[in-house]
């Protein structure tokens, strides 16, 4: 093995040891900086020299199937990575600088939706998801920013919904982070013509129980999933918004109206991830969740904010609760 293969080995092997979700690298004109992102925080690895950088790129970009000549546009490659346990997905991202490229490294860990019980700090939260999945057709949104574990908390959900139901269950990704047993995976490709909007129109062809869309990115997608739940299905999705309130501002900014909101959405789920105490086997982080439904969520839907109901428990008290439990230290 070469020396650049065995300096991209030992940097993505100390990455998953440190269970860092993210590899980072900034280049500048001398050195370029290594920092891995773990459990949220951003910490520093170590630098190396622009030139070994140069040849360390070099090599990501082939391995992941890059184009190695373009240095003007940003690239999207995938590799995976074997450890003696397990095989880790990885996710490459280049961005031309006014130095080099930068280049970050997702690494998806193939454990990270085995057990949905350790996902979320509180298991009444988990249940009442679960309720929510009961339904034969309608639209179940899971929002938060990046990195709030929406992905993870979908793949869980959908991994714990097939053990205990024979569903027709198709998803649509860009990129699929995890390969599911008994699920129908569509890649989103836009150069191929595959965007959510053409497999969507394919995926209801399919005679589906459950569709899951990756991600509400604009107003065409989000129509059409709107109009596949109005159709009797059931569609869950992500979308990036600050609460479960922002959710529905969001959507009416897509031009979803008030009338289709009310009609389908099944429950809004938005997303924190906090910090725990060292408590043996749990993890270092865990889920709070502001769960809209019912009438809250009709409420919400016509511009009364669901913090005005005293039942609603928001992010601010979730934490309250967490720590006054113990759970958190902050």
């Amino acid at each position: 093995m070469s020396t650049v293969a065995l300096n991209a080995k030992e940097i993505i092997t100390s990455a998953i040891k440190q269970s860092a979700s993210d590899i980072h690298f900034s280049p500048y004109k001398e050195k370029t900086s290594i920092y891995f992102r773990v459990h949220g925080e951003r910490l520093f690895y170590s630098s190396m020299p622009s030139l070994t950088y140069q040849k360390l790129l070099a090599y990501f970009k082939f391995t992941s199937g890059m184009d190695i000549g373009e240095v003007t546009k940003p690239q999207n490659g995938a590799l995976e990575h074997r450890t003696k346990n397990s095989l880790y997905s990885l996710r490459l991202s280049t961005l031309p600088t006014t130095a080099f490229e930068s280049l970050a490294i997702r690494i998806l860990s193939p454990h990270e939706h085995l057990q949905i019980q350790r996902l979320f700090l509180f298991p009444s939260q988990l249940q009442v998801i679960k309720r929510w999945l009961s339904h034969k057709s309608g639209m179940i949104l899971f929002t938060g920013a990046t990195g709030s574990g929406k992905t993870t908390t979908l793949y869980a959900l959908l991994q714990s919904l097939m053990k205990n139901q024979s569903f027709q269950t198709i998803t649509l990704e860009d990129p699929i982070e995890k390969n599911l047993n008994e699920i129908i995976q569509v890649q989103v490709n836009e150069r191929a013509g595959v965007t959510y909007d053409t497999g969507l129109k394919a995926a209801l062809r399919h005679d589906p129980d459950l569709l899951m869309v990756g991600e509400i990115r604009d107003q065409e997608t989000a129509h059409f999933a709107f109009r596949a739940a109005l159709s009797g299905h059931l569609v869950i999705s992500t979308i990036h918004a600050k609460d479960a309130y922002g959710t529905i501002q969001r959507l009416k900014e897509m031009k979803i109206q008030p009338a289709d909101l009310e009609q389908t959405l099944i429950a809004i789920a938005a997303q924190q991830l906090v910090p725990l105490r060292s408590m043996g086997n749990t993890p270092s982080r865990a889920a709070i969740i502001e769960l809209l439904e019912k009438e809250t969520l009709q409420k919400a839907i016509h511009n009364k904010p669901p913090a005005e109901d005293p039942s609603y428990q928001t992010f601010s008290s979730l934490r309250r609760k967490a720590y006054a439990l113990g759970f958190t230290s902050i």
